[in-house]
């Protein structure tokens, strides 16, 4: 028993040392607020003065301040806790009430100054995310006071890509010291930039101002022309890789658009003018997709799209079935009576869903995988849904390609598209493969109706404006060809997107349209010309 007692003791002494060799939470140093008991300038340099502090103390001050629970009393920063005041610096209760503090009001100004100061202490967070958004706020306008910020975060940063960040802010800060070592090594540092406006900013070191340099140093104003050029060569290769994106991506939906018309026309030589309503048939049936799932499966939602696959593929294909058994089988033959027909199917669809959905346009919300981009200069971002609708089109491709290739029907397919006659001499069952290739390739406009729903509005008339396109894809890269729909789409994809930066997008237009005229006078084939005996006589 006497053992457990003087055990007991022990465990209490040892816990009281514990304690007691504890270090007390250092307060902030009251300097820092003080300029909260002054004019309005002298609290915004306050907030300001707070972030470059860093540390948890000065995040409760800004958290109370954005509160509107920071005010101050006898010419002291305090806290209102309740009926409690409390010492913003040391956080110790003060005698008297809420009634003798004058609480600091919060405007807009307060607000962006006080944002900030977050960003200035949210360079110090684990979290990687609101590091990288802290570093990009405050490089985008850093200032003197924020040098001393940047640099303990560069000691503590092991992310290159915020390091790089914060080391071309700490640059620009650095320019504009009075010791030419200093600026030589900003401007070096900046060189490693691809900002337009960081170019402008080493510009102005290269301009005279009454006959002297801006810069006096010689060495540091040819490192600025260096860096200069080394940022107009990241510049144009980033435009230009941006522009053939651009292209690659136009040329993505009008391969989705032009796939089935290949097929289509390839195997029936009937000229759709209704093909590209079959596009927003499948943006529409994405749209009640994402319908159900909001509705049914909220959690599921970022997934919506893998789900409309199957639903704009069949609702395109029943629609093409429907049009093919009732309107385009006693047609055959007969291409101008197709076409008008074709056409005014195109009117019925669109009036359709007027009715049906409305005639204002409808936007689809992007899954939240397929929202923001990759940035690979100031202005030049290829966002995801863009890179996830040209995975998209190489998924359909191949499908279309294995189905082509590699099963009876794509066989049939082929048959038919070379010698209509003799393969139905074999055996083929002509008009079924109508029918099915009809539906097969009006399934693929609806899945590039579901391609474009992510990057457009869908709309009545959404499809109108890829029928004409669709259609020289398919004159250019040759009747029934895949190989040569690929071709022609990316090509005038690319080559649209060169030329609407060069000469605007009417100009553009026109100009492509001359080019495929003057192809198909000298080659009326297309870029691969249709192989059989039939296609040969």
């Amino acid at each position: 028993m006497f053992r457990l007692i003087l055990s007991g003791r022990m465990l209490g002494l040892a816990l009281w040392l514990v304690l007691a060799a504890a270090p007390v939470r250092a307060a902030l140093d009251p300097s820092l607020l003080a300029g909260f008991a002054g004019d309005f300038q002298s609290r915004m340099n306050a907030i300001e003065a707070l972030g470059v502090a860093g540390g948890d103390d000065a995040r409760r001050v800004l958290d109370a301040l954005e509160a509107g629970n920071l005010g101050v009393a006898a010419d002291k920063a305090v806290i209102v806790d309740g009926d409690t005041v409390r010492d913003a610096a040391s956080g110790e209760a003060l005698a008297g009430g809420r009634d003798d503090v004058e609480l600091i009001t919060v405007n807009n100004r307060v607000r962006r100054t006080l944002a900030g100061a977050r960003a200035a202490l949210a360079l110090t967070s684990a979290d990687r995310a609101e590091r990288l958004g802290a570093a990009i706020t405050l490089g985008d306008n850093p200032n003197e006071t924020l040098l001393p910020v940047f640099e303990r975060a560069l000691a503590a940063e092991t992310d290159e890509e915020i390091r790089g960040i914060l080391a071309r802010a700490a640059a620009r800060i650095n320019l504009a010291s009075p010791d030419a070592p200093t600026r030589l090594r900003a401007v070096r540092a900046l060189g490693e930039s691809s900002d337009p406006a960081v170019k402008n900013l080493l510009e102005g070191l290269l301009q005279k101002h009454d006959g002297d340099w801006v810069e006096a140093h010689e060495d540091v104003r040819a490192a600025a022309g260096t860096a200069i050029a080394a940022i107009d060569r990241r510049i144009a290769v980033a435009e230009g890789v941006g522009t053939v994106f651009s292209g690659l991506s136009l040329g993505s939906i009008l391969l989705l658009a032009a796939l089935g018309l290949a097929i289509t026309y390839g195997v029936m030589g009937v000229i759709n003018m209704a093909h590209g309503e079959l596009l927003m048939v499948g943006a529409y049936a994405t749209f009640l997709v994402q319908g159900l799932f909001r509705s049914h499966l909220p959690a599921w939602l970022d997934w919506y799209v893998a789900a409309a696959i199957p639903a704009a593929f069949l609702s395109a294909a029943l629609v093409g079935v429907a049009m093919e058994r009732l309107v385009l089988r006693h047609l055959y033959g007969r291409p101008l009576e197709s076409l008008l027909a074709t056409w005014g199917l195109s009117l019925v669809l669109i009036q359709a869903a007027r009715v049906v959905f409305g005639p204002q346009n409808l936007e689809l919300a992007n899954p939240a995988w397929m929202s923001g981009g990759v940035e690979l200069a100031a202005g030049v971002v290829l966002p995801y849904n863009r890179i996830a609708i040209i995975g998209f089109a190489v998924f359909v491709l191949t499908l279309i390609w294995l189905m082509m290739q590699k099963t009876r029907l794509g066989m049939f397919v082929r048959a038919v598209t070379q010698n209509r006659p003799m393969a139905g001499c074999v055996g083929v069952p002509t008009a079924r493969v109508d029918t099915l290739a009809f539906a097969i390739g009006s399934g693929v406009a609806g899945l590039g109706g579901l391609a474009l729903s992510q990057i457009a509005n869908v709309g009545p008339a959404m499809g109108t404006g890829y029928i004409v396109d669709a259609f020289m894809v398919v004159v250019l890269g040759g009747v029934g060809q895949l190989a040569g729909a690929v071709w022609a789409a990316l090509g005038l994809g690319i080559v649209s997107k060169f030329l609407e930066g060069w000469a605007g997008a009417v100009i553009a237009k026109i100009l492509v349209l001359v080019f495929i005229i003057v192809f198909i006078q000298k080659r009326p084939q297309g870029i691969f010309a249709l192989k059989g005996r039939f296609a040969d006589g």
